[in-house]
């Protein structure tokens, strides 16, 4: 291969990554980022955790952190388990699925958002 072929190929390949990182960024710049009190505030339903029959049989407790991703209609689209006992996550994974939201908002539109919200398991 030709030096000349070569850098071409090379400068292909910045461009286009360049240009994913931008799209990235341009998807990121139209989710907000709330905390845990703003999205309590927000929801307009929720679904408590289903105790795993597992966990208490071990006597399992403790909390469980997820990231929900939600969409400019106030939907919950995903949930990423971020800490906690993995016994314990399906159950918060799938109750934050449930809960409903009112829209957020970025300069008077609706945008998506990203939450990270606890879940405790006592027993």
């Amino acid at each position: 291969m030709t030096k000349m072929k070569r850098n071409l190929k090379t400068y292909a390949i910045t461009v286009f990554g360049a240009l994913a990182i931008s799209a990235g960024a341009a998807l990121a710049a139209d989710e907000v980022h709330v905390s845990q009190a703003e999205a309590l505030k927000a929801a307009t339903s929720k679904s408590e955790p289903e105790y795993p029959a597992i966990a208490k049989q071990l006597h399992l407790e403790g909390s469980v952190q997820v990231e929900a991703h939600i969409t400019e209609s106030g939907a919950v689209e995903s949930v990423k388990p971020l800490t906690g006992n993995a016994v314990l996550m399906n159950a918060a994974v799938s109750a934050m699925k449930r809960w409903k939201f009112a829209p957020f908002t970025a300069e008077g539109k609706p945008v998506r958002a990203v939450a990270d919200l606890s879940f405790k398991f006592t027993m």
